[in-house]
């Protein structure tokens, strides 16, 4: 059997009986290794290798956490959250609870979109901002899988189909830059219009997902959780300043450094020069940060491994040769079976941004010689790439909404988060970027 399947399958079964995702991504490396025919020390020295990469994932997401929590000190979420709440102690008629749902559902819609290029945190937002709505959500008896699919095609769909912030590093930096590297002559400009059709896919997942697999309410317990809001809160007109010009800044600088540390550095450094938070409680934040942070960037680290023992079997290559030798001249079955493959491949990586150069390198010549055209080809690459962000148990985007729903313990990372997310937004996926491979 070939190893990224097996490897891969193992992964999501051992994820699906609720064994932890560590546990699950390191297992099936070990595993799935020694049955490429890998000694046990190479597969060790090729999982370190990937843990010693994952090192700048570790930082840029202790960054991005304490620059978070900053933003939370200003007092904008909590004063969000408090008026939020404050509109549901009024008289609760079918209009007011529908028009109370559309309101929190879009403004965290708008939270997650924002977070890919306005307010460059990605998903550090999640477990500052939604904690203390869990409270009006289980009022409102929301199903929180809805919440979490809203919350993964904020920060997935955004990325593909924007070319700003993360979406300028995915659609400009990665995803062009391996595409044209690899033989593709495709004008800068193109990518979003290449990616909107799978993206497309996407906002009709999400339709599903709102009007039909989860309109029917669903019941909480209402448990305490910290980060629940105060019944009053002030928040001065200097923080908000405060905090608009660290965002600004923070988007700026890493724009224009394509740093995510440096950017939250300096955004940073605004919070403190404008009093928002003492030179003496950056500790704290840090820390704070970091804890909120860690589990995530702990899993993303080992999936850098996982992604790495991967690569050392040699069977990426060998799984899309084997697949070629079965399409013939099919076209259309050539689109969806590299999307599959591509899906296979992303699942055990568990990032689109880290899964470009791979499926670039063998994508690109492979499309090109069944007759794609070029924008059909970057299309399959944009989209084979993304499958991985939207249904992984390893993806920052599943982990992200599971790290804020479940702060009441009452949201399960595997069943509610990306079983949900790989239904209605892989299966688009593949759909939809098999129509635009065969369209463009």
């Amino acid at each position: 059997m070939n190893a990224v399947v097996f490897a891969v399958s193992l992964m999501l079964v051992l994820s699906l009986l609720r064994v932890n995702v560590v546990l699950s991504i390191v297992t099936s490396a070990l595993i799935g290794g020694i049955i490429s025919g890998l000694s046990l020390d190479s597969v060790i020295q090729a999982f370190n290798q990937g843990l010693q990469g994952g090192a700048a994932i570790a930082l840029n997401y202790a960054m991005l956490g304490a620059f978070a929590v900053a933003i939370s000190r200003s007092g904008i979420t909590d004063l969000l959250a408090t008026h939020i709440i404050s509109k549901l102690g009024q008289e609760q008629t079918k209009n007011k609870l529908l028009y109370l749902k559309s309101l929190l559902l879009c403004l965290i819609l708008m939270a997650a979109i924002s977070s890919q290029n306005i307010i460059p945190v990605h998903i550090a937002f999640i477990p500052i901002l939604i904690p203390p709505l869990l409270q009006v959500m289980n009022q409102l008896k929301l199903d929180r899988r809805l919440v979490a699919c809203l919350l993964t095609f904020g920060l997935t769909a955004t990325y593909m189909l924007l070319p700003v912030g993360f979406g300028g590093i995915f659609l400009i930096d990665i995803l062009h830059k391996n595409i044209t590297a690899s033989g593709l002559e495709i004008a800068t400009n193109e990518m979003p219009f290449i990616m909107a059709l799978p993206v497309s896919g996407m906002a009709i997942g999400l339709l599903v997902a709102l009007f039909i697999s989860y309109r029917k309410p669903r019941s909480y317990q209402t448990q305490p959780v910290d980060a629940s809001p105060k019944v009053a809160i002030k928040v001065e007109k200097k923080q908000l300043i405060t905090a608009f010009l660290a965002i600004t800044v923070a988007l700026s600088t890493q724009l224009y450094s394509e740093s995510i540390v440096v950017g939250a550095l300096l955004g940073l450094i605004v919070f403190a020069i404008g009093g928002v938070i003492k030179p003496a409680q950056t500790q704290d934040i840090f820390t704070e940060g970091l804890q909120m942070m860690a589990m995530i960037g702990f899993i993303m680290i080992s999936a850098a491994g996982f992604a790495e023992v991967l690569k050392a079997t040699g069977h990426i290559d060998t799984l899309v040769q084997s697949v070629n030798g079965v399409i013939g001249d099919n076209q259309l079955l050539a689109a969806i079976l590299m999307l599959v493959v591509g899906l296979l491949i992303t699942m055990g990586i568990g990032s689109s941004f880290s899964t470009i150069p791979i499926i670039a390198s063998i994508y690109v010549p492979l499309a090109l010689s069944f007759g794609f055209s070029p924008l059909a080809t970057a299309a399959l690459v944009g989209t084979a790439a993304a499958l991985g962000d939207a249904g992984s148990p390893a993806s920052d985007s599943t982990l992200g909404p599971t790290s804020g729903l479940n702060a009441d313990g009452q949201h399960d990372h595997i069943w509610d988060s990306v079983v949900p997310t790989f239904l209605h937004y892989n299966i688009p996926l593949i759909i939809f970027g098999t129509f635009a491979a065969m369209t463009l």
